[in-house]
Order: structure tokens, then C-alpha cells, then sequence
């Protein structure tokens, strides 16, 4: 079982994970947490700490392998809503699910894997003592070459902009790590900046990759804790109001400025309007 080449063995997961209905994957290397890429962007003022790092989690890494799946745009431009809120739970579960069927998958090959769970707190309650979980499966899908880091601190792809939920699987296989093409997708429009109800985003920005400061998470773990005491957590409005994304083609959604303009876009905000007035305490 041991013997088969991991050119065949790649083929055979991205096979499982097409099978499985992943719409992204993505491979890295564990050396990529030691050795940073040229490609990182510049706002990397500090490295990944080791302790985070998933050699450190699971010593016997040799790849980490990163699966992402979307959320459908027209459900979260309702957010915030129990709409996009019980999308956001799903697609969890989901993950979840995958991740664990692929680890199993490998270890049945004879490569024993384990899978992470894609949140890695155990209530927002934890996060505004503590703004931190164990392992970061943005950057690890960053360092997969998935995409790119955008000004709202969250990873932005071709596919989905933002739109976008990842965990990841930690194997004893060691597989070729995907290509990280270095593009910036940021647009630098800062829309999520102006459309952030708690300003958490810094608006201040200088050209090329020098990114403001990280965002602060207390003021958006705080407001996550109201939000989800009213179910309709999490907020979601830097996610929609982001211009980047194929998505956009595909639902007709090209013009951005429809979030805050109602005019041309009544019955977009109708609808938005009446899935807000049901199902929450708002």
C-alpha cells in the first residue's frame, strides 16, 4: 500500500474530493510554516508562532491539505439574517464531515491523517478572551496557494472573493505543495472598511502590499455576540460587500453599490428586508 507513488495517491484524493463535492483543494507543505514563501505579502509584520504551526499540532505532519467550500451570495447578502446564519452552520458541518471522510481515506492508504475541526473555539464567549484558535486554516489555505489575503484579514479567491469557508486535514503523505501564484486580489476599495458597522477595519491605507494593522477582533467577536443572542450571527458584511469573486458573474451581481444604494435595486432590498424581519430576535 506504502508503495504507491504519491503523483498516483494525489490523483486518487482529488479524485475522493471531487466525489465528495469539494469545490476547492489545495496542498502545503508543513516546511511552508517554517520557510515562509517570497510570495507573502509584505502586512506579514510577524510570522506564523510555532506552536501554531501543524508539525507543532501533530508532529508527524508532512502536508497539510486544505478543502474549501462557498456560501451562496444571494443568501449572504441577507445577512445579517437567520438565513445566512443557518448557511453558515451548514457549510461547517459539511466541511467537517469531508475533512473527516478524506483523513480516514488517507489512513485507510496507509498514511494516518487526521482532520481539524473548522472552528477551533468553543463559543464567541472564549474569542473575546481570547481572539485566537489553535490552528488558522486561512492561512493554511493561503500557504496552499488557495489565495490571497484581502484588507478585512480574511482570504479572498478567484472563485468566491471571500465567500469562502476552508478547514483543513494534516497527513503523514508527503505531496507536492500547490503553486502560490503571489496575486494580490485585494482591490484596496475599501469597501468592507466603510461598510463595517463596528469600525474594526482600518480605512487608512498606503499603495502596494503595506496592509493597515490587523483588524480588531474584539470589536468584531463583540459583535458576534450580540448578533448570535439575536440568531442571526455572524455579521457577514465585509463578505458581501467585497467586489472580488467570479460568484459575482455568475448570480448577476457585478454592481456592488447595490448594498448601499437603493435606487435601481428596490426589489433586492425587499427581499433582504423581509428574510431580516423573520427568524431572529431583531
Amino acid at each position: 500500500m506504502k508503495s504507491e507513488t504519491s503523483t498516483v495517491l494525489k490523483k486518487e484524493l482529488l479524485d475522493k474530493c471531487k466525489n465528495l463535492g469539494i469545490s476547492m483543494v489545495g496542498f502545503a507543505p508543513v516546511e511552508r510554516w517554517e520557510n515562509p514563501p517570497e510570495e507573502l505579502p509584505q502586512h506579514f509584520s510577524n510570522w506564523i508562532p510555532r506552536d501554531f504551526w501543524p508539525q507543532s499540532i501533530y508532529p508527524e505532519a508532512r502536508t497539510v491539505v486544505v478543502i474549501g467550500l462557498p456560501v451562496q451570495l444571494p443568501i449572504v447578502e441577507t445577512a445579517p439574517s437567520i438565513y445566512y446564519h443557518e448557511l453558515y452552520e451548514t457549510v461547517n458541518i459539511l466541511l467537517d464531515e469531508k475533512a473527516y471522510e478524506i483523513a480516514n481515506f488517507l489512513t485507510q492508504k496507509g498514511y494516518p491523517s487526521i482532520f481539524l475541526p473548522r472552528d477551533g473555539y468553543g463559543d464567541i464567549e472564549v474569542l473575546l478572551k481570547k481572539p485566537l484558535s489553535f490552528f488558522s486554516h486561512k492561512h493554511a489555505a493561503f500557504l496552499a496557494g488557495l489565495g490571497s489575503f484581502g484588507l478585512n484579514n480574511v482570504l479572498l479567491t478567484p472563485e468566491y472573493g471571500p465567500r469562502v469557508r476552508f478547514t483543513s486535514i494534516f497527513t503523514t503523505l508527503k505531496l507536492e505543495g500547490s503553486k502560490i501564484s503571489g496575486d494580490d486580489l485585494c482591490t484596496r476599495c475599501l469597501s468592507c472598511a466603510q461598510n463595517c458597522p463596528v469600525n474594526a477595519i482600518k480605512s487608512e491605507h498606503k499603495t502596494g502590499n503595506n496592509f493597515p494593522p490587523i483588524i480588531n477582533k474584539i470589536k468584531c467577536a463583540t459583535r458576534s455576540r450580540k448578533l448570535r443572542k439575536e440568531y442571526r450571527s455572524p455579521c457577514g458584511i465585509c463578505i458581501k460587500v467585497c467586489p472580488v469573486g467570479e460568484d459575482r458573474k455568475v448570480f448577476n451581481r457585478n454592481e456592488t453599490s447595490m448594498y448601499t444604494r437603493k435606487e435601481g435595486f428596490e426589489k433586492y432590498h425587499q427581499a433582504w428586508e423581509h428574510v431580516r424581519r423573520y427568524g431572529s430576535m431583531k
